[in-house]
């Protein structure tokens, strides 16, 4: 398998979703991954598997955003991804940057973070969880 190709329109939370509203450390489009930037005043950026520190998972962009916008971000509950996705499938921080990945697709060395589990073929359930352990 591969990344979720993300439709960024097609993006849409839950009813009962939990929501944050932050501040974009970067250029961030709806559907991607974000952790918190303590070393740039707690801005959010694209996560990535290739750290600890930036596989910390804190949400899922629900609109885009620049450096310094608002950013709506999901942080537990129900998302349309704006992509095709595999009830029972558990999906994680990618290697690429923002993006989500199903967990076959991690190699070694790679930072676990599980963003949560596929319920339909549109629908993941958000439960984050960042490990912050590599695989060997």
């Amino acid at each position: 398998m591969a990344d979720l190709t993300i439709t960024a329109a097609q993006v849409e939370a839950g009813a009962t979703a939990k929501k944050l509203v932050v501040v974009a450390g970067e250029t961030i489009t709806a559907g991607q991954l974000v952790y918190t930037d303590s070393a740039d005043d707690g801005k959010y950026k694209k996560c990535e598997a290739s750290s600890a520190a930036y596989a910390e998972v804190a949400g899922v962009a629900l609109n885009g955003a620049s450096d310094d916008q608002p950013l709506s971000i999901l942080t537990y509950g129900s998302i349309n991804p704006g992509a095709t996705v595999s009830a029972g499938y558990i999906y994680v921080v990618s290697r690429n940057s923002g993006a989500i990945a199903p967990v076959t697709d991690l190699a070694s060395a790679d930072f676990v973070s599980v963003v949560g589990i596929g319920t339909s073929a549109s629908n993941i359930e958000v439960k984050l969880i960042a490990s912050g352990v590599a695989l060997p």
